[in-house]
């Protein structure tokens, strides 16, 4: 079932088109319109499935954002994917197999082990808010999944949840607002604007959806 606010083909096209021709092979979407961008990173995802065979990594900081995109992406086809990949967390389409993961690496069971020459793409999406990935304040009471992902910290650095990737996936696209990361380059789409303005001196995400 498709919305209203859904992106028009034509949107979708320019978006992917965009991805397709940068040169760079990590980018960084950084726009605040987080349905929006995670639409146009997952069709390019998708496209470049139809081309490249092998495994393609959808790594999403937890859960709940997961099923939000699910459920507020922005063209059908991704809402319908994410759904049906929620809890079996692998898809295949055609020659090419999709696995979801989230930034705890106790989720990374069905990607830590597939042949890194054969990861072909991979789509990053951090949450909007600025809360940290795990609370790092307090390590008295540290539980597995803190203990993992210290140690991914330790070798792979504080956002080790695309530099894992980096070192050897060809192309990845992390969606991310007001975080910085090196060796990436940002791309912006002319269709999407960042912000509101609301009188004088109040600006408003146009991320924000008024309907809810």
């Amino acid at each position: 079932m498709s919305f209203k606010k859904d992106l028009t083909k034509e949107q979708l096209y320019e978006g992917v088109k965009t991805l397709v021709e940068h040169p760079c092979p990590h980018v960084h979407l950084s726009q605040q319109k987080l349905f929006t961008l995670f639409s146009v990173a997952f069709q390019f995802l998708l496209y470049r499935a139809t081309k490249q065979p092998g495994h393609y990594i959808i790594r999403i900081e937890d859960s709940f954002l997961a099923d939000k995109l699910a459920r507020k992406a922005k063209d059908e086809t991704t809402r319908k994917f994410l759904q049906r990949i929620l809890v079996p967390r692998r898809l295949t389409y055609g020659n090419a197999t999709f696995h979801l993961d989230y930034f705890n690496l106790s989720t990374w069971g069905t990607t830590k082990d597939l042949p890194k020459e054969k990861i072909q793409g991979a789509v990053i999406v951090k949450n909007t808010s600025n809360n940290p990935l795990i609370d790092e304040g307090d390590f008295r009471h540290v539980d597995p999944e803190n203990m993992q992902n210290e140690a991914a910290k330790q070798l792979f650095g504080e956002q080790y949840y695309l530099t894992s990737l980096m070192e050897f996936c060809p192309r990845t696209v992390t969606i991310a607002f007001e975080t910085e990361y090196q060796g990436t380059e940002k791309v912006q789409f002319p269709f999407i604007e960042d912000e509101e303005s609301m009188g004088t001196g109040v600006k408003v995400s146009s991320d924000v959806e008024w309907d809810d």
